[in-house]
């Protein structure tokens, strides 16, 4: 584990970036640049943690989780080493900690993932959801309506996860495949948790999710209620030129 940016101002935010050598593809980290830049130009500090697989890891002291997509193999190392964070998490949850998890990491906190082959790894249960292995690939654009409005992403994947009742999906897909290319639903939410599928990355072309996560940390920090208004012209540019795109 090392930190890579740290600050002595009086409000600072500490990011901790979840097995970013495991699971770091599709430009996931642009999520971490796009959390730490809209809070610097609000005048905050940021410190960023990153945490691989074996490093001692204080859950407790994060106020943003992240945790990127990566392929079955660097699943696998993950899934078991997760395990030892479990109870933190569940805990750093409940407290209302925002965490974004994409892909491979939104599977591992689900109840877990079966590959086609039929290897199980283990997930944290925090999601009430479980994926599957199958030989479809679900991949292209995607756009999702959520609370935060709609959202649009890119999705690459071939597990089908299954949300159990009572899970409440993050959101309803209106173009791509979302979960399991068929009930309609993508991602999960559990308190200020969101699991997606939305790689590309998905914050910088959606500032009112982004700034959502960042609002939740600095209200549970500081007391924060409102944030300062960002010009966001090139970020809902970008949002504008992805819905445009075929799937």
């Amino acid at each position: 584990m090392s930190a890579t940016k740290k600050s002595t101002a009086k409000k600072t935010i500490t990011i901790l970036h979840l097995y970013p050598e495991e699971l770091n593809i599709y430009g996931d980290r642009g999520n971490i640049i796009t959390l730490t830049k809209r809070l610097e130009w609000r005048g905050y500090a940021v410190e960023l943690i990153r945490a691989g697989v074996g490093d001692k890891v204080d859950i407790k002291s994060a106020d943003i989780i992240f945790g990127g997509g990566g392929q079955d193999r660097g699943q696998i190392a993950v899934g078991q080493d997760l395990q030892r964070h479990a109870k933190a998490l569940h805990a750093a949850a409940k407290d209302g900690v925002p965490m974004l998890t994409i892909c491979g990491t939104y599977q591992l906190f689900g109840r877990g993932f079966t590959t086609l082959e039929g290897l199980q790894i283990p997930g944290i249960e925090l999601f009430q959801a479980r994926t599957i292995g199958s030989t479809q690939r679900m991949i292209g654009n995607v756009s999702i309506e959520t609370p935060f409005g709609r959202l649009e992403g890119f999705e690459n994947h071939s597990g089908r996860t299954l949300l159990e009742e009572g899970q409440e999906a993050f959101g309803s897909v209106i173009r791509g495949f979302g979960n399991d290319g068929t009930s309609g639903k993508e991602g999960a939410v559990f308190h200020n948790v969101y699991g997606t599928y939305l790689h590309g990355p998905v914050l910088p072309k959606n500032p009112a999710f982004a700034d959502a996560l960042i609002l939740a940390a600095l209200k549970r920090k500081y007391g924060i209620s409102q944030l300062e208004p960002l010009d966001d012209t090139a970020e809902l540019a970008a949002s504008e030129t992805a819905m445009m795109r075929p799937q």
